[in-house]
């Protein structure tokens, strides 16, 4: 268990928001350290992984014309997958990852091209076009190690998200919660 995911869950328990999780190159990874935290079911609604792309359009609602234009492995992509998880699961939360893990490119991208991205309760004057917020990385490594580092990228982004949300109230009750942590 990360203590990304960990502090994840925490966060997202002291608010009583939930999450829901889009994956394609990390296959099931991202909700699999989400779960693998004691009480993620206080805050974990569940993930699909849609690692086929015509799964990103019929089970999260990308936009077809998109993937045709540009393929999954697209900032866009990325925040519509954070949005049509967040909805499609009804979750406060959602996050997506998609790129290329290898060993070959894709849709003209060099292995190691990974976006990730978390859509939620943002103000109007936030994020992207669906409220979300979207990071391209481009990291080296095997295909396991790229894996690795997009899981816990988008689990940052996440936690810096749900930490500069968090009003001083919630931080209050949360160190009480914790130990004073």
């Amino acid at each position: 268990m990360s203590s990304t995911a960990a502090d994840v869950v925490r966060l997202l328990t002291v608010r009583g928001e939930t999450l829901a999780v889009a994956e394609s190159l990390t296959g099931g990874m991202a909700a699999a350290a989400i779960t693998a935290v004691p009480g993620a079911s206080k805050a974990f609604r569940g993930s699909v992984t849609a690692y086929a792309t015509e799964l990103k359009q019929q089970l999260l609602g990308v936009d077809a014309s998109l993937l045709a234009a540009s393929g999954a492995v697209d900032p866009q992509v990325a925040a519509q997958m954070a949005a049509g998880v967040r909805t499609a699961l009804g979750a406060d939360w959602g996050i997506a990852t998609t790129g290329v893990a290898g060993p070959d490119p894709q849709d003209g991208h060099p292995v190691g091209t990974v976006f990730v991205a978390v859509d939620g309760p943002f103000g109007a004057d936030e994020g992207c076009d669906h409220g979300g917020k979207v990071e391209a990385l481009r990291l080296n490594g095997d295909r396991a190690e790229i894996r690795m580092e997009s899981v816990r990228s988008v689990l940052a982004l996440l936690l810096r998200e749900l930490a500069s949300e968090q009003t001083g109230n919630e931080r209050t009750q949360d160190k009480e919660r914790n130990g004073g942590f």
